[in-house]
């Protein structure tokens, strides 16, 4: 036993031996237990080999040298409802008030492949993010907005080949070379079959696709990260940090896999793969998960995949505070959680972050309350001096503990899929679907008997609330959507249409690479719905083995 492990034992046995503790289980959120005390044998790694310096293999203390004394994080919040000129405006507002990054949120039609004038659509165009069905309303989206100099994130998956085509044809008719186009399209497929379930195609086709726009834009788009590896989701899912964190570097594990059996060289797309991480309230948890997860990949991409570019082995991410943290009691309570989310963010070292509007989990957000939520994150990044020195926690026995645990928990998970023939082999078994549904009962059980607190729900509640004011999406704009749609569809050149579709027919068909046949589509006005019927038709239709 060291001389720090018998000082411990003796505090434990005489300081800390008559103390009071209250009555309580402590653990972080995701149910870690915590003890009383960390000392420095709780962080098991050496210095140089577990921790290190910023910009420096392993990168657990961040992707860059200098970090936020370089270049604070980017401030992009998510917007996105009504028709595309009503996005527009906001995307506007956030600029003018500050935010240094757009964030796109596509309404249901959009993002699961139908048109708006299709009957899946009624009643939903328009109503959880924007509306979007051709090239026209993809121009009115991004109007006036400098695709060169602003980047852009695309929160949408089953259908992002089509998304991210017309955004490459609106920045070419704006006379913007694609070379110069940044930002980052979600496109995480594998993440909607373990949590979000929004999809097209098998989990095989569709790893296809995903796989075709990381080869097109590693040659034609540099710039920009044709997916997003994302945990945010299978964390709103009800998973715990450590699945978090296990299962999506699994799903990147399976990207980079496949990318290399095309014959692509691992260092010349990885380091345009980036991350979406879910911030949750446990501060101390989120900050060791986002260490842990840079710490996992810089060494998964060195000594399994061969990486010798410093870039491929450095993970970059974008963070958005818990949706699902979120209270339709005492709203203005989330202001709080939001604050204290977004600060363990940006502890952990995050490289662009959203922060959730108090009012989200009862409507998209007013413009009050994201300039709110934009100004959280420059009150942090202006006022509290955070950002003065690199990896303030660094060093911490707690935090350091915790981050070892977290990684050597994650590894055990990755483990075990990797005995099961990979991630697309477990989400078709079903694996990481039950682990999260288990994390997720376990956790209701916790607040239903009162052993997780969440103020104003099941603690500290009050027998009225005070309504504030939601945004109202008219239902008019419907209606003008679909006239719009209905119109286009009229007046396009009904020949290129069909040549178009035959084109991405083809394509399906021999697994010639998708996006420039996608392209040369949208630039005649083939739909989204259009280019996902053909995936339907050639790929076939999932169904979550879960709902038969």
């Amino acid at each position: 036993m060291s001389k720090h492990q018998s000082d411990k034992q003796r505090w434990l046995e005489t300081a800390y031996k008559d103390a009071r503790e209250r009555p309580v289980r402590f653990s972080t959120v995701s149910d870690l237990g915590i003890d009383a005390l960390y000392t420095p044998e709780d962080a098991t790694g050496g210095y140089e080999e577990s921790i290190g310096y910023p910009g420096e293999y392993p990168y657990t203390r961040g992707p860059y040298g200098s970090m936020y004394r370089g270049r604070l994080w980017t401030m992009r919040q998510f917007a996105g409802f009504g028709l595309a000129e009503d996005t527009n405006a906001r995307f506007h507002f956030l600029l003018a008030q500050g935010q240094d990054g757009l964030s796109t949120a596509f309404d249901m039609p959009t993002l699961m492949g139908y048109d708006a004038d299709h009957q899946r659509a009624q009643g939903e165009v328009g109503r959880e993010g924007v509306s979007v069905t051709s090239i026209d309303d993809m121009m009115r989206l991004f109007d006036r907005i400098p695709l060169d100099k602003v980047t852009t994130s695309m929160t949408v998956n089953c259908s992002a080949s089509v998304l991210l085509a017309m955004y490459l044809v609106v920045a070419e008719r704006n006379g913007v070379p694609w070379e110069k186009v940044g930002g980052t399209i979600q496109n995480d497929m594998l993440k909607e079959f373990i949590a979000q379930k929004e999809w097209i195609c098998p989990p095989a086709p569709s790893l296809r696709v995903v796989t075709d726009m990381i080869e097109f834009c590693a040659k034609k788009a540099p710039r920009w990260h044709a997916v997003s590896i994302s945990g945010y989701h299978i964390r709103e899912a009800g998973s715990t940090a450590v699945q978090e964190l296990a299962f999506t570097i699994a799903d990147g594990i399976c990207y980079v896999e496949d990318a290399m059996k095309r014959g692509l060289n691992v260092d010349d797309f990885a380091p345009r793969l980036s991350f979406f991480w879910n911030i949750h309230n446990d501060f101390l948890e989120e900050v060791a998960k986002l260490r842990a997860a840079r710490r996992m990949w810089a060494r998964l991409m060195k000594e399994r995949f061969g990486a010798k570019s410093p870039r491929s082995m450095t993970l970059r991410c974008h963070a958005q505070t818990a949706g699902a943290s979120l209270t339709a009691q005492q709203p203005l309570n989330n202001i709080v959680r939001v604050a204290i989310q977004a600060l363990a963010g940006v502890m952990g070292g995050v490289q662009s972050l959203h922060t959730n509007s108090m009012d989200e989990t009862l409507a998209l957000p007013t413009e009050q309350a994201v300039m709110v939520a934009l100004r959280t994150q420059q009150i942090i990044a202006e006022e509290t001096g955070v950002t003065n020195t690199i990896d303030p926690l660094g060093g911490s026995y707690a935090i350091e503990a915790l981050t070892d645990r977290m990684e050597r928990e994650a590894m055990e998970y990755i483990r075990r899929i990797d005995e099961m023939g990979g991630m697309l082999r477990a989400i078709e078994t079903g694996y990481p679907q039950r682990e999260i549904a288990e994390s997720a009962f376990h956790y209701q059980r916790q607040l239903e008997r009162g052993e997780k607190s969440v103020v104003g729900v099941n603690k500290y509640h009050v027998p009225e609330e005070i309504p504030i004011e939601t945004l109202k999406i008219d239902p008019v704009l419907e209606e003008r959507q679909i006239q719009r749609v209905r119109k286009m569809k009229r007046e396009r050149n009904s020949v290129a249409v069909r040549e178009a579709l035959t084109r991405v027919r083809e394509a399906c068909r021999s697994g010639e690479n998708l996006m420039e046949p996608i392209c040369e589509a949208v630039r005649r006005n083939v739909t989204v719905g259009e280019v996902s019927d053909v995936f339907r038709e050639e790929f076939g239709v999932y169904t979550d083995p879960g709902w038969i």
